[in-house]
């Protein structure tokens, strides 16, 4: 799957919206990527799974792992590609932390599963769970890269979608954006 069709697949859906948002980060932007609208849909579902597992495939993870809520529909559905295990972290008291009698094995290899990625703050609480537990971080995998690549999270990294996207603090809008209510459709 090419970002062309990646991309045509989020605007007939309506999963890449333009206005002021919010993003998890704090940083304000353009475009939103709802990937829950994208992803309701289960056809798309197994095509987006189909391309990341074909991308990551090579890493030899035997599990999967997402953190709860965007990483989930496509984590279990890479896992369900790969023929892997998948668990998920969830947040607890404000932290991802591993729940539900989830375990990870000394030197089992995972590969993490996310939907979306600006900064990488919850894909860097989910290799550090794996690494702490004593698991090994195989790789990344994301349906949308917002940072066009220039992510580093020490571990190979694959996405469908890779672009930058303009960004912004609070307190340094532009003029276009300063003029319209910003809206936070992610998860909170």
């Amino acid at each position: 799957m090419t970002t062309d069709e990646a991309l045509a697949l989020f605007r007939s859906t309506g999963a890449l919206l333009d206005g002021h948002f919010v993003l998890r980060s704090g940083l304000h932007s353009r475009q939103f990527f709802q990937c829950a609208l994208a992803l309701e849909q289960m056809p798309l579902v197994e095509r987006f799974g189909a391309a990341l597992a074909a991308k990551a495939s090579s890493l030899g993870a035997k599990s999967v792992i997402a953190p709860a809520m965007g990483g989930l529909v496509i984590g279990q559905e890479v896992a369900r590609q790969l023929g892997a295990r998948f668990i998920f972290a969830e947040k607890e008291e404000g932290k991802l932390v591993l729940r539900r009698g989830f375990r990870i094995s000394p030197g089992e290899p995972f590969l993490i599963v996310e939907d979306v990625v600006t900064k990488g703050g919850r894909v860097q609480e989910t290799i550090e769970i794996v690494r702490s537990l004593g698991g090994k971080v195989a790789g990344v995998a994301m349906v949308v890269d917002r940072s066009d690549g220039t992510l580093d999270l020490g571990v190979p990294t694959f996405s469908l979608i890779r672009l930058q996207v303009e960004t912004f603090p609070a307190d340094k809008l532009p003029p276009d954006l300063a003029a319209m209510p910003a809206v936070k459709p992610g998860s909170k």
